[in-house]
């Protein structure tokens, strides 16, 4: 029996589109679970070099929930370059705003390697706002991750 260890190659991956509703998850932990789809560690084949996994398409971005104090109290800072130009944003301004979906990308951004292959694995990442998106002829299979742990979905 050859006990050789299997190595994919980019021509041999086979990717799927999954839809997940973000509606009253966590956001680590549905970050989490998304930048391993991503990233295709829940595949036996996976090969760390080669983007193995899965097309992933979130919808109910701006309803996803922060434990804790978390939406008061993470902050985001930036510096515009000028003298005294240093700003911050806490992340309930960020999914109250103009872009919500911003929040869960830069999640498993911060969750996916840095460099060539991570922006790669990016491009396969598609979050929406809202409940409708524009994937519905990639037939996406529904993933529910609130059925996955109990601690994944919290509703006030």
């Amino acid at each position: 029996m050859d006990k050789t260890t299997q190595s994919l190659r980019s021509e041999d991956v086979n990717k799927k589109w999954i839809l997940i509703d973000a509606q009253d998850l966590v956001l680590g932990r549905l970050a989490s679970l998304v930048a391993n789809r991503l990233r295709g560690k829940h595949l036996a084949s996976y090969t760390p070099h080669v983007d193995c996994g899965d097309n992933v398409v979130i919808v109910n971005a701006e309803k996803v929930h922060l434990t804790g104090k978390k939406r008061t109290d993470k902050k985001f800072y930036w510096h515009t370059g000028y003298p005294g130009g240093i700003k911050e944003r806490t992340i309930g301004q960020i999914l109250d705003g103009r872009f919500p979906e911003r929040a869960v990308e830069k999640a498993v951004e911060r969750m996916v390697p840095r460099g060539p292959l991570g922006r790669k694995i990016m491009s396969n990442l598609k979050v929406y706002a809202g409940s409708s998106h524009p994937h519905e002829a990639q037939n996406p299979t529904p993933l529910d991750i609130a059925s996955l742990n109990r601690k994944n979905k919290r509703s006030i």
